[in-house]
């Protein structure tokens, strides 16, 4: 049985999300950010959710920007699914691949034309097994402290090379990250003397683990380390803060390569589904 979760659900929706925390980071922050509300959104940003019940042990996510999320127990029954989510408008999905590929079949997105259609290895880390790289003379700063059209320029690079967003919306949704991530301090920018060389950040956070995302070096100064130091530099401040756990998906072999150098062990595959443009779901 499908039915939509309230403000009462949210106990229980937690700790179903924390038992699998690795794969729900996504929905886990945007239920702690915003909250529930019956028929429609908690707030007006674009990571609130609504969530669908599905028996005692599985969900389905679906954020006011499009993104459907969703955590699912083997073998769980879907067939009530499209009927519950008819109407809504979905623009794509992310989360673990064993969840997002059946909830995708269920609402018939599957043939549905993408910007973006790829099943990604899951890594996991302990932060007390971190190892950082020796890579003299770098440092990590605050991404306020880096210069904000090159943070922009290298978004809008990351929109295009990694989320396949056309060239007419990049710089605009850059902007608007970019202006996100300042207001959070969320990413950090690793400079090599007074240039900078690599962009990191997490994308997820809780108090116990952080969800690694949007990790950007430019073309010409990729291969020479930049990335893994930035990124464990940046989980060496987490786990001061008290942080004990990291999670991520890798974009490349050569992304999964720099994480394995710093310790992340594999995890359960992601699924990355953008749709070329939002879909309404038809009875």
């Amino acid at each position: 049985m499908i039915g939509e979760a309230g403000p009462e659900d949210q106990p229980e929706i937690e700790a179903l999300l924390l038992g699998r925390i690795g794969s729900a980071m996504f929905p886990m922050a945007n239920l702690r950010a915003h909250g529930l509300k019956v028929g429609g959104f908690a707030s007006d940003h674009d990571h609130a959710a609504r969530f669908w019940r599905i028996g005692a042990d599985s969900l389905v996510a679906l954020t006011r920007g499009g993104m459907v999320m969703a955590l699912l127990a083997k073998g769980c029954d879907l067939s009530g699914l499209r009927a519950a989510l008819v109407g809504v408008t979905v623009t794509g999905a992310i989360g673990p691949t064993a969840s997002i590929r059946p909830a995708l079949t269920e609402l018939g997105l599957c043939d549905r034309p993408t910007l973006r259609n790829d099943d990604e290895p899951g890594f996991t880390l302990d932060l007390a097994a971190l190892r950082l790289p020796d890579l003299p003379g770098t440092a990590l700063v605050p991404a306020s402290r880096a210069p904000r059209p090159q943070l922009i320029d290298w978004r809008s690079a990351y929109h295009g090379e990694i989320l396949g967003t056309p060239a007419s919306e990049s710089r605009i949704r850059a902007e608007a990250d970019i202006a996100g991530y300042l207001a959070r301090d969320s990413h950090r920018v690793l400079m090599r003397a007074d240039r900078p060389v690599a962009f990191t950040g997490f994308n997820a956070t809780l108090p116990e683990i952080v969800q690694i995302g949007g990790v950007y070096t430019p073309p010409e100064l990729r291969n020479k380390g930049f990335a893994r130091q930035a990124v464990a530099l940046h989980l060496a401040e987490a786990r001061e803060r008290g942080a004990t756990r990291a999670v991520l998906f890798a974009a490349s072999d050569a992304a999964a390569r720099a994480y394995r150098a710093i310790g992340f062990q594999p995890a359960e595959p992601f699924t990355m589904f953008i749709l070329a443009s939002p879909t309404r779901i038809a009875a």
